[in-house]
């Protein structure tokens, strides 16, 4: 197979976003583009099977696998979902044909910028990736052009590229680092001499660039306080870019933090990373946590939670060890898959009811029944409730907190707490509360939000032990 995956990979999102731009008709525009996706998921699967050689810029280990992997199918599953609900945008007039094409081309194109992201093996390249992937969806979300879009639309293209010139900042650094040792060029910033070599490097400079790089790159993690941008960029642009930024983008710009800091953690003169991961990971989990009390948009709600189960995820990788980093791998995973499908699921009750207000959302189990049982179901797994796989993933991190920094449990439990009050008080008036007027009909798509749910029940009552042995190895990776 040799470099075949490295080309599918890449290769069918860049051709699909050529073809998609000039395809006028939602139809056949909506069927290439999870006829693409589906391929993609194809091509990320066999790695599972045969791993290409890697050389000086693209390179697939453990790590990458599991962020493509879940990065290709969340893709293949929100542009089923896409299908349904662009659709209706359409039929409303929301979306003009020029738009349409513009919608489908640059999500074809953000699922190329990840997956290069994801398997670079240059620390430049891997930059440029998650910035054309920042830039694609900055676009994506002002594509209504209405002033609020827009205004989300800037507010994130300037903090986003406030983070991403901080991440070059560290990136510069880490180069400057590794010149003495692996020489002038483009051996500097390869991926797998830098890993090989960081025991030589400086590490004050080290210490210096890994404070860069988490502010930079935890600017797209959605870390406090650099979360600002996340919020509008969920409330005003397409839900399915809501569940794409939620489900994989953040996750992206988190494996680049891992991967600094398993430089860092290679170099035994450098200052360990965790104490700085655990405090932005605690500073957003309680700050978020409280946030979402006062959330008025239904969207936006769901914003801060995701940027509540960062802070979760960040603290966990902080915390390290074999059990803390099966958790975070674990927590990932589960919240990719939960929260887009309630993104989904929370598209479709807008269309139906006509609004993101939170007070007027009321009732869905009984003028949406499907619909309202469906949030029921994603906001008790978000939660951590058992028994999904977001309680197995926060009872492993408690309990390794617990054993290890007992005090440290106390701040990390009481943000899981504040937010799961927050989200079930919410719920309560959202699926339960006196229905409100707005029985629109929509052409909801199931699937996808099932499929994501099933999941998610499946991981929280039977692990198979291949992945169980697969997240060990990883984690044990992660140091």
């Amino acid at each position: 197979m040799n470099l075949d995956a490295f080309v599918a990979i890449l290769g069918i999102p860049a051709l699909a976003a050529a073809a998609l731009a000039l395809i006028p008709g939602y139809r056949l525009s909506a069927g290439l583009n999870v006829a693409a996706s589906a391929a993609t998921l194809a091509a990320a699967a066999s790695l599972f099977l045969v791993r290409p050689p890697g050389g000086l810029y693209l390179r697939v280990d453990d790590l990458s696998v599991v962020f493509i992997v879940l990065s290709a199918f969340v893709g293949l599953t929100t542009s089923v979902f896409s299908a349904s609900y662009i659709a209706h945008e359409v039929e409303i007039g929301r979306l003009t044909p020029a738009r349409l094409r513009f919608y489908h081309a640059m999500y074809q194109v953000l699922m190329f910028a990840m997956n290069l992201g994801l398997i670079a093996n240059n620390i430049g390249l891997m930059w440029v990736a998650i910035e054309l992937a920042t830039l694609t969806t900055v676009m994506m979300v002002a594509i209504y052009r209405t002033h609020e879009a827009i205004e989300a639309a800037w507010k994130y293209f300037i903090l986003g590229s406030v983070g991403i010139a901080l991440a070059l900042f560290g990136t510069i650094l880490v180069y400057v680092a590794a010149q003495p040792v692996v020489g002038e060029g483009l051996p500097g910033m390869v991926w797998t001499r830098l890993i090989a070599a960081a025991h030589g490097m400086d590490p004050a400079l080290l210490n210096l660039a890994f404070v860069f790089l988490m502010l930079g790159y935890g600017t797209k993690v959605g870390l406090a306080p650099l979360h600002a941008w996340l919020p509008d960029a969920h409330a005003e642009g397409p839900t399915p870019i809501s569940a794409v930024l939620s489900g994989l983008l953040l996750n992206v710009a988190l494996y680049a933090v891992l991967r600094f800091k398993m430089l860092l953690a290679a170099n035994p003169g450098a200052v360990a990373p965790g104490p700085l991961m655990i405090a932005m990971g605690l500073v957003t989990l309680i700050f978020a946590a409280f946030m979402i009390y006062r959330r008025r948009d239904i969207k936006r709600m769901f914003a801060y939670s995701s940027i509540e189960h960062m802070g979760v995820i960040a603290f966990a990788f902080g915390m390290g060890g074999p059990l803390a980093n099966f958790a975070g791998l674990l927590h990932m995973t589960m919240h990719s898959l939960t929260k887009s499908a309630i993104f989904f699921n929370v598209g479709h009750i807008a269309q139906a009811k006509g609004t993101q207000t939170i007070a007027d959302i009321r009732g869905l189990t009984v003028t949406h029944p499907a619909l309202g049982w469906m949030l029921t179901a994603g906001v008790m797994a978000i939660a951590g409730l058992p028994p999904f796989g977001i309680f197995t993933s926060e009872f492993l991190l408690v309990s390794s907190t617990f054993a290890r920094q007992p005090l440290l449990a106390v701040p990390l439990v009481f943000g899981l707490i504040v937010a799961f009050g927050a989200l079930l008080m919410r719920l309560q008036s959202v699926a339960f509360g006196e229905p409100s007027p707005g029985t629109a009909r929509v052409s909801a798509s199931y699937l996808p939000i099932l499929g994501h749910l099933a999941l998610v029940l499946a991981a929280g009552v039977f692990f198979p032990p291949a992945i169980t042995q697969w997240f060990q190895h990883v984690a044990r990776l992660l140091g």
